[in-house]
């Protein structure tokens, strides 16, 4: 079989949310897309090949990589997306919950990028986009474990692009803001609650949701085509030199280099 004319992108996380419109923004930039879900879905669009995923389970990646080189021969851009939230006082997560949510939104970052690396790595070309979180740089009260994950795809992201440079691939990390998807709907709370949190979490809800209706936009209704995650990921996937992070979403955009008490704003105001 010879290989894909067509550019070849593997999306994690794509059954939703931004995986899902990554997936159909970057059919329609010329990719042949392969998305990943947990359980059997139909294509959100044409060009979009979905298969059946677990990124904590290494048999189950390997199978996908070979699933996806089988039908291409080659992956030309990575993009980790899978992942999910965590919610409550860091107190209130027993040590597995932790363990199972870095087993996610980390090490399953970790492994399927493992799986792809040789086959750019002997190509001489690749791009890897790992979604992370503006909370990856500006952490939050109740959501520190998802911050902390979020955090250690940063200088994961980071250091790994100096390492495999020379190899003609590059590494960065998108940093979404006030995106609408349904993460917070799907989020588990802490395993093991603790009352006397409550009202300060109530509080800090209340100030979350407001920032969030203030500067959340549908992903598929973004004014300008630069501003939507998946067109902010698309423009990082060419050739040339990416940028190492990259901001997406209006509630944070503008506040970073100002100070360090000015990208706190959203998070921080009207809540204690």
């Amino acid at each position: 079989m010879r290989p894909s004319p067509q550019p070849v992108a593997l999306i994690t996380g794509a059954s939703s949310g931004i995986g899902r419109a990554s997936a159909v923004a970057f059919a329609k930039a010329g990719y042949r897309v392969f998305g990943t879900s947990r359980k059997p879905m139909t294509a959100p669009a044409n060009g979009i090949t979905m298969l059946v995923a677990d990124v904590t389970d290494d048999a189950s990646v390997q199978a996908l990589i070979a699933e996806v080189m089988t039908a291409s021969e080659r992956i030309d851009l990575l993009v980790n997306n899978a992942g999910y939230a965590l919610s409550g006082a860091a107190e209130e997560s027993s040590i597995g919950q932790v363990q199972a949510l870095f087993e996610t939104n980390f090490h399953g970052v970790v492994r399927v990028t493992n799986a792809v690396l040789p086959i750019m790595r002997a190509r001489g070309a690749g791009r890897i986009l790992n979604v992370g979180s503006v909370l990856g740089l500006i952490p939050g009260p109740f959501g520190a474990y998802y911050a902390a994950s979020k955090h250690a795809i940063e200088g994961y992201s980071e250091s790994l692009d100096h390492e495999v440079r020379p190899f003609g691939i590059r590494v960065a990390v998108i940093e979404p803001w006030a995106t609408k998807t349904s993460i917070e709907a799907n989020s588990p709370q802490g395993d093991r609650l603790v009352p006397a949190y409550a009202q300060t979490i109530a509080r800090y809800q209340t100030a979350f949701d407001a920032a969030m209706a203030a500067g959340r936009v549908p992903l598929q209704a973004r004014p300008h085509p630069g501003r939507g995650l998946p067109h902010a990921a698309a423009g990082s996937a060419p050739s040339a030199p990416p940028e190492g992070r990259r901001v997406a979403g209006a509630a944070i955009r503008g506040r970073r280099g100002r100070g360090p008490g000015s990208a706190r704003a959203p998070l921080a105001r009207g809540w204690r």
